[in-house]
């Protein structure tokens, strides 16, 4: 049952905030005290014992320096607290609303007496202020006093230590030399930066070292791997506060990342910060291991158990994920929606959708276009001279159309792999592609070295056979019923609203295309006997199809029943049901209620109907009972305002406004919406986003050097860390490494 606050103008209640609440005292002068200040004459016939079990006091109404929070579950009130803060006037804003709890008129009297102990409850509040800080200053001063010479100089290398071990992660520097083994090797990155410190003066490592022999390790690996950790964690903690704050989050998963030979998944979280921005940070790597079963109950253990964080406020979940690893991710999702229902499984805003839905279609030969498309991306992107070579094909293939050369240069110039109409670009590059690499495995001129000619050789096979040149036509022409749909979830907050009121008309096209698969089958197929005449492929039944039914002795099948049975067929069907399960109902409300921000109001004539879609995160607002009132007034704020005011037009600049306090409901609503991944970032604290710092760490990094820890520090080089924070959590974690009675705890030595 909640508890409501008595305060006049006070609609605060216990089971919509972590806010403290109070008991009347028992002691009835303390009790007059209390209801004089409230001026409740409705509460002054009442006693003591009446009071203390029926009516309460949110903190709101006391000084700061009166409560005290004794553990992170107990707070109380010091024995002297009076309730001082009050609003007894917004209520004569509306003079005929119903005022339930009646506001007492002074006297002069009455006002005389208020200031007298008013007066007297500051004085003693700023005494007890001055104690707590006395006392504090004491018991620090102590702290410092307990610290023997020993145990400061302990602290001071340690500190030094954590310095060295930042430094080396925040710019991508192994702890370890890569020396083949046999080979006489120098001291590791770790050793030689504390030898340079030491030579440069610092004197706790100089104390600690200076009888140590030159010939080993400093300190041992696993030492090396504390220190490591206590980083690591630290770092990943200043997130987890900031996120503890905001509340609501979504989970987000990378394509997978080798470290020592073993696979694992990055994890994001994305939230709304304190300044209302909103963030995605990566956080760690989960060992990929075990069905799904497992990597569901792998998942929800490290978001409780890893970063203490409550699954059921999750909100949303995304998995970037390719080949049987998206099927497999695919399972996931929907593991975790089975246990939280409100962590609504989305594409992730940073892949365009048709590439997500292909990449979610668990077919051999679309796979292989993928993995291909992938390939191509890697392959350009290791020299200039590569890209220079493509475009000299492109010249070759159309230099009686210059136009269209500049335009398919342009829009290969980069990252076209990843783009929403990647398969039409494509189909128009194939041609180009494959004589660009014949160019490349030639090496005429022996412009490239063999693992480029090489891998050049291996995409030109997979080019010129034509079960990837139908798959990848019909692929492009299957997708390009969601293409602009796509594009549109990743635009502006106007075109995320559209393009969830369009899913339906792109539904109802894609089915249209299942029902006459006849009729378009015969046209795209076409349309790859064609293409693959223009490069003088053979039109053919893949061959492990027919060494699989050879045995069969079945009648031979032509090529296009096939590729309509095989392809066609799975793939319109597979669009179909990725589309449907990633937008569901509850997807498609929670996007409908991006008509709150006020430029999409301002689009629609304010004739939209927030309050039908709202009901999907009724539970996570401050006071749902008011949202419809709430809602009306919101609208009308930006309905007749004045005509220099502009309507906000995204998330981020709702959030910004200085009176969308003002809207708790409203303030809430768009907070946890924004969290969804599948909403572009509208705003950053960096210029880069953490996925774009990790896939900068792995192409800078080769698998050989890459190490977890340095990897975490690497990528949230951003996030501010403490030195002294890292020594503590140390001191606390491995107590057995601290000097005692004054002797230095000895260090084990590796020798080398």
């Amino acid at each position: 049952m909640p508890n409501f606050c008595a305060a006049p103008n006070c609609t605060r209640k216990s089971t919509q905030s972590d806010l403290a609440f109070f008991r009347f005292p028992r002691d009835p002068e303390r009790c007059r005290l209390w209801v004089e200040n409230c001026r409740r004459a409705d509460l002054e016939a009442k006693t003591s014992d009446q009071l203390n079990k029926h009516y309460r006091l949110c903190a709101k109404h006391f000084d700061p320096a009166m409560v005290c929070k004794t553990s992170p579950y107990r707070t109380v009130l010091k024995d002297t607290a009076i309730p001082t803060i009050f609003d007894l006037t917004s209520h004569l804003k509306n003079p005929h609303s119903r005022h339930r709890k009646r506001i007492k008129e002074l006297t002069e009297e009455d006002i005389r007496r208020i200031k007298e102990r008013r007066l007297a409850s500051s004085i003693e509040q700023l005494h007890s202020k001055k104690d707590i800080e006395a006392t504090e200053g004491q018991d620090a001063a102590e702290e410092e006093i307990k610290l023997s010479a020993e145990e400061k100089d302990f602290r001071d290398y340690l500190r030094s230590l954590f310095e060295i071990v930042v430094m080396l992660g925040k710019q991508n520097i192994p702890l370890e030399t890569n020396v083949p083994e046999g080979v006489e090797r120098d001291p590791s990155n770790f050793q030689a930066l504390l030898e340079y410190r030491i030579n440069a003066g610092d004197e706790a490592l100089r104390r600690r070292f200076e009888a140590t022999a030159v010939n080993v390790e400093y300190l041992s690996a696993s030492q090396q791997s504390q220190l490591l950790e206590v980083c690591e964690g630290t770092v990943r903690e200043e997130v987890l506060m900031e996120v503890r704050e905001s509340r609501f989050f979504s989970l987000v998963t990378g394509d997978l990342v080798e470290f020592a030979g073993e696979r694992h998944l990055p994890l994001f979280l994305r939230f709304v910060d304190q300044s209302n921005a909103l963030r995605e940070e990566f956080l760690d790597f989960l060992p990929f291991e075990g069905d799904e079963a497992s990597l569901v109950e792998k998942l929800e253990t490290q978001v409780t158990d890893g970063w203490g964080l409550r699954m059921e406020d999750c909100r949303g979940q995304a998995h970037v994920a390719t080949g049987t690893f998206a099927t497999k991710m695919k399972a996931v999702a929907v593991g975790l929606m089975g246990k939280y229902p409100m962590a609504m499984h989305t594409p992730c805003s940073t892949c365009a959708l048709n590439i997500h839905l292909a990449n979610n279609l668990p077919f051999p030969s679309v796979q292989v276009v993928m993995a291909t498309l992938r390939k191509i991306d890697v392959f350009f992107k290791q020299s200039p001279s590569l890209q220079a070579e493509l475009e000299r094909a492109i010249s070759v293939y159309h230099q009686e159309n210059d136009e269209k050369a500049a335009e398919l240069k342009e829009a290969c110039s980069s990252n076209w792999t990843e783009k929403h109409n990647v398969f039409e670009l494509t189909v128009d590059l194939l041609e180009s592609l494959l004589l660009c690499m014949d160019c490349i495995r030639d090496n005429e001129n022996v412009k490239f070295p063999d693992a480029v000619t090489g891998d050049a050789y291996s995409i030109a096979e997979t080019l010129a056979d034509f079960e990837f040149i139908v798959t990848l036509v019909i692929l492009k022409n299957a997708l390009s019923f969601t293409r602009a749909f796509g594009k549109n979830l990743q635009g502006e907050a106007l075109d995320v609203f559209f393009a969830a009121n369009s899913l339906t008309a792109v539904l109802h096209s894609l089915n249209e295309v299942f029902d006459n698969i006849e009729v378009y089958h015969e046209f795209w197929f076409e349309e790859a006997m064609n293409l693959a005449g223009t490069m003088e492929i053979p039109v053919k039944v893949p061959r492990l199809f027919l060494r699989k039914h050879r045995s069969a002795d079945a009648g031979e099948i032509p090529p296009e029943t096939y590729f309509k049975e095989y392809v066609t067929v799975p793939v319109i069907r597979g669009v179909i049901d990725e589309v449907d399960d990633i937008f569901s109902q509850s997807n498609l409300k929670a996007l409908k209620c991006l008509s709150l921000v006020p430029a999409i109001m301002g689009q629609m004539k304010f004739n939209t109907s927030e309050e039908n879609h709202a009901d999907v995160y009724c539970k996570d607002l401050p006071n749902p009972d008011t949202l419809p009132a709430e809602l009306h007034c919101w609208k009308i704020k930006w309905k007749h305002r004045s005509k220099e005011v502009r309507l906000p037009s995204t998330i981020h600049e709702t959030l910004q406004l200085s009176d969308v306090k003002f809207f708790p409901n409203v303030n809430c609503f768009l907070k946890v919406l924004t969290t969804l991944p599948v909403l572009m970032l509208e705003d950053s604290n960096s210029s880069e986003t953490s996925r774009k710092r990790l896939q900068t760490y792995l192409s800078d990094t080769p698998i050989k050097h890459r190490c977890k820890s340095l990897a975490v520090l690497h990528i949230n080089s951003h996030v501010k860390h403490d030195l002294d924070v890292m020594v503590d959590k140390y001191c606390r974690l491995y107590p057995e490494d601290e000097p005692e009675h004054g002797v230095e705890a000895e260090i084990s030595t590796v020798v080398i």
